[in-house]
């Protein structure tokens, strides 16, 4: 049914990433929103006033927030897709990330009022009047909800977008929610034991939860986040599938919407090759970038010396860094041979998060080296990576 709603409104073979289409999808996710939370509003905020429950007053309330959230979120995939102009030359894509961030406040501000109205509850219980077709409109209502829960969720996948996967989230916790209010009618009915404070309360924690899950997902593209592991794994494999390209580093990825964006890297290349050759290469990966990944890209060109000697001290040292850590890598690696020591220029990666501290692991790995030979001394820059090389631990664990 998901799919032929979708069919409707977008081809099945439009491209997901071009900022038309996911208007169109946002618009369609907007407006199923709007209908279907407008309608549960109506269906619960009467069937409070037939029982009094304020749990199920909070639950329809909560419902009305939705709706005008899903009209955030219409509104900002809206402007997302307007083109880039004179202001805006990155284009508008991350006003698909505020409208997330304004629907996540609003979700947070709500829970503290459904909060606030369940715990004066708490302290003033009043009775709820159990009614039949009240219990069936709660029932249809946690239906309606698990179906928009996973539409928005199917949508969100399909074309990669942090808010209507938050939305999904909330409908989700709504019919969570929703149960909630739900069981304690029938507890109230049948063990005389009167829960709808505490059901409005718990209804509450979902809402605060919700919203707080939903501000981190979407303040982290707008602070600006790491490149995924698995994107950044496919570029370097690409890149240096090229002739005369002996490594990547350095790599950057700006965000600026989905669809929108930009990074840079440094090539490692032959330092005895022909100086035009490698930037005739160099020229055509950034093409390729903007073709196969639709990512605007600027490669710096890093010459690299390939003797034998270099190449030996270059494999050792980068699996002594290994042994450290095996996040640990290593670039920009040369050599200045002198009369008494010879220096081992290079730059050393440390992944944000590591337990080492930067001065430890380079004073550590720096000892290793002499130790390694004594007329060798480490001149060490740290970097920090700019890759999310920890995302796929936390998806183990």
């Amino acid at each position: 049914m998901i799919d032929r709603v979708v069919r409707w409104f977008v081809a099945p073979d439009a491209n997901p990433n071009d900022p038309q289409i996911r208007q169109r999808y946002g618009a369609l996710a907007g407006a199923i929103g709007i209908g279907l939370n407008l309608i549960l509003f109506l269906g619960k905020i009467l069937s409070g006033m037939i029982t009094g429950s304020i749990a199920m007053i909070a639950d329809a309330v909560n419902n009305l927030s939705d709706a005008a959230t899903s009209v955030v979120t219409l509104v900002g995939f809206r402007l997302a897709g307007h083109k880039a102009d004179a202001e805006h030359p990155f284009g508008h894509g991350r006003a698909e990330y505020l409208s997330g961030l304004m629907v996540a406040l609003a979700v947070l501000l709500m829970g503290v009022e459904v909060g606030k109205s369940s715990i004066s509850r708490l302290f003033h219980p009043e009775p709820v009047e159990f009614s039949w077709p009240v219990a069936v409109i709660l029932a249809v209502a946690v239906g309606i909800k698990l179906w928009m829960a996973q539409f928005n969720r199917k949508l969100g996948k399909k074309i990669d977008s942090i808010a209507m996967q938050a939305v999904s989230v909330d409908s989700l916790s709504d019919a969570a929610a929703t149960s909630v209010v739900l069981l304690s009618m029938f507890v109230e009915r049948y063990l005389s034991i009167s829960i709808d404070g505490l059901a409005g309360l718990l209804v509450a924690v979902f809402i605060l939860k919700t919203g707080w899950e939903t501000v981190k997902d979407t303040i982290d593209p707008l602070l600006g986040r790491p490149m995924d592991a698995a994107l950044a794994e496919s570029i370097d494999r690409l890149v240096v599938s090229h002739p005369n390209i002996l490594g990547v580093h350095d790599l950057i990825y700006h965000d600026y919407g989905p669809g929108r964006a930009m990074m840079s890297f440094h090539a490692e290349v032959p330092a005895e090759g022909n100086f035009l050759e490698l930037h005739d290469i160099i020229d055509h990966i950034e093409r390729e970038m903007k073709q196969e990944h639709g990512i605007e890209t600027v490669v710096h060109m890093d010459p690299v010396v390939c003797d034998e000697r270099t190449e030996a001290l270059r494999s050792r040292v980068a699996e002594l860094a290994r042994g450290i850590h095996p996040r640990l890598t290593i670039h920009d690696f040369r050599i200045t041979p002198g009369p008494l020591h010879t220096n081992l220029i290079f730059d050393i990666v440390i992944p944000y998060g590591l337990s080492m501290g930067d001065q430890q692991v380079a004073g550590t790995l720096r000892k290793e080296i002499e130790e390694m030979e004594e007329a060798l001394y480490a001149v060490i820059e740290i970097d920090h990576s700019y890759v999310d090389t920890c995302k796929q631990e936390r998806d183990a664990q």
